[in-house]
């Protein structure tokens, strides 16, 4: 029992507190600037003339990051996808009024598995691309070139481009 208590209090000691910090002493030497993580890859919600992340199950609360962990056999992910639906069609809907939910892409409406994460899908991001050129005062086709042939794209980055 003496040397299982031991090596209990070794091992948490070596891999539970010695090693986080060696690893993280290296990174703050190595790479300064980034070991601390970067604002640009967590999602965060954005002023309604912006690209939207997708939605956050955690209120895009980096601290706290979860997924939602429901099935697909279940109602409250049903639920969950029905309101998404109706929130996306109340935002982009004005700006494109033939939008149709079977129009609406998945990861418009579905959670990243962290709830922070800033990447959407081309095709959301053209769909947003009306609202945001329309409230920003600028040519759609602005907007759509900053979108295309990127596949998925970082909200951040999106919208720091627009802010230039």
């Amino acid at each position: 029992m003496r040397a299982a208590a031991l090596m209990l209090l070794v091992l948490t000691l070596t891999l539970g507190l010695a090693y986080p910090l060696a690893v993280t002493g290296a990174a703050q030497l190595a790479y300064p600037s980034k070991a601390d993580g970067e604002a640009r890859l967590l999602a965060r919600e954005q002023p309604t003339d912006l690209f939207q992340p997708r939605p956050s199950a955690t209120g895009y609360a980096a601290d706290a990051t979860s997924f939602n962990n429901l099935g697909p056999n279940q109602e409250a992910l049903a639920q969950q996808l029905r309101k998404a639906v109706r929130a996306y069609l109340r935002r982009e809907g004005p700006y494109d009024p033939g939008l149709t939910a079977a129009q609406i892409p998945a990861d418009a409406v579905t959670t990243s598995a962290s709830g922070v994460d800033p990447g959407i899908s081309e095709a959301n991001a053209l769909i947003q691309a009306r609202r945001v050129a329309k409230l920003r005062g600028l040519p759609l086709a602005r907007v759509e070139a900053l979108v295309r042939g990127h596949g998925t794209l970082n909200v951040n980055d999106l919208n720091a481009e627009l802010q230039r």
